[in-house]
């Protein structure tokens, strides 16, 4: 079971804190006036506050439609999850719903990965073959309007809301883009969003091997060893491992795959919560110890910065590439009685050597600029060169553009390899 799905027992116990507390509060519902707030951290005193406020609402807001108890606690759950953290939310039950699907490796909507930085709705990656990726998207990019509407005060969840929609359906997105600074609008029309795991495994010499993880989900593993073998039956003696724009996904999924190239007992992550420290560690002998290099950039968050923080801290791998996006907390989803839950950050992650990912990323050994634009334009150039006739000409023709990461891991994996074979 991923750690992102907790238990019940948080929905009973707050729904039944405000039943009791209304009844226990009942004479004196009918003040005219609303009591001062608490001094001290005293539920009842808060939840007499919040019964009261809540009346005042259903009593004399101009519109009673509004007013059902549902509404006005749904409502408030929602801002006392906003005013945590900008990852917890509160999910109604189509948004849960609609959260479950996503695990399953298909849903509709853009393609895109978002979050809250700075409290602004921020573009962590636009994975490749999707209406968000042939739109231009980019990493960091900033979303400051949907269809118009600004997107300021909005929680994570309801921004996943107005971005969704049904496939074929047209969505315009107002972009403040950092690098080039600049403001542009993009028009985009939803589609089934079909997610790929492990993509463009291939071997680039006769000793050097390619693949690269697009998501960490429940088969990630399993599609990387199948990969590894077919590479290792073609010579493959050094691996170029691409978590580019990977935005992540499932906890165990990271696990699995870093176990994959760490021997027994080594840590791969610890989460550590209110109430204590929890340790992964991998459970079996590394099936492969070749030479190693991981890209990374500013897409690279989450499972990915878990994967690439453990290899790099137990020195089974050189990151090359640019500083990872710094998604290193846990959210775990807490089901409400009602078919809703919470979506609350319960724990941090941190590395083997106790670095802290959340708001730091993972710095590569070996830094190597490369303008999220250039990144874009390299994965058109791809699609075209895989499927000519699936994407339009690039107006003007330009010049085959070069991977500066991938030129930079090879030539350090051939170092490598020329020095083993002096042994």
């Amino acid at each position: 079971m991923s750690i992102r799905i907790l238990g019940r027992s948080l929905g009973w116990l707050l729904l039944g804190s405000l039943i009791a507390v209304q009844f226990l509060w009942v004479a004196r519902l009918y003040s005219k006036e609303l009591d001062a707030p608490p001094t001290q951290d005293d539920a009842f005193e808060a939840m007499e506050l919040f019964t009261l406020a809540m009346e005042q609402i259903r009593r004399n807001f101009v519109d009673p439609d509004q007013t059902s108890y549902s509404n006005l606690v749904h409502g408030a759950l929602q801002g006392m999850l906003q005013s945590l953290d900008s990852h917890s939310s509160f999910l109604n039950v189509d948004a849960y719903e609609g959260m479950r699907d996503d695990t399953k490796g298909q849903f509709g909507g853009l393609g895109i990965v978002i979050t809250m930085r700075d409290d602004v709705l921020t573009v962590v990656s636009a994975m490749e073959d999707t209406p968000g990726f042939r739109a231009g998207l980019l990493s960091g990019d900033r979303i400051v309007q949907v269809d118009g509407e600004s997107t300021e005060g909005l929680d994570l969840q309801d921004a996943v809301d107005r971005l969704r929609g049904e496939p074929g359906t047209k969505v315009v997105l107002t972009i403040d883009r950092p690098d080039p600074e600049e403001t542009i609008e993009v028009e985009i029309i939803r589609a089934d969003i079909q997610v790929p795991v492990v993509k463009d495994t291939r071997m680039l010499d006769d000793r050097i091997g390619y693949t690269r993880i697009v998501t960490f989900n429940e088969q990630t593993a399993a599609l990387l060893e199948r990969e590894l073998s077919e590479l290792s039956g073609q010579g493959m003696q050094a691996l170029i491992l691409d978590l580019r724009n990977n935005p992540g996904g499932l906890l165990n999924a990271a696990i699995d795959v870093a176990d994959i190239f760490l021997d027994r007992r080594e840590v791969i992550v610890s989460t550590q919560s209110r109430e204590d420290e929890q340790t992964f560690r991998a459970r079996s002998r590394a099936a492969y110890k070749l030479p190693l290099a991981i890209l990374v950039n500013g897409g690279s968050a989450s499972a990915s910065e878990i994967v690439a923080g453990a290899l790099q801290d137990h020195h089974r791998a050189v990151l090359v590439g640019e500083k990872t996006f710094g998604k290193g907390s846990v959210q775990s989803v807490l089901p409400l009685k009602d078919g809703s839950a919470l979506r609350l950050t319960t724990a941090r992650y941190y590395t083997p050597s106790n670095r802290a990912i959340h708001d730091k990323g993972i710095e590569p050994d070996i830094v190597v600029p490369m303008p999220p634009t250039d990144w874009y334009l390299l994965m058109m150039q791809r699609e075209r060169e895989k499927n000519p006739g699936a994407l339009p000409d690039a107006e003007p023709a330009v010049e085959p553009l070069r991977d500066p990461h991938m030129d930079r891991a090879r030539e350090m994996l051939d170092g490598i390899l020329t020095f083993m074979a002096r042994q």
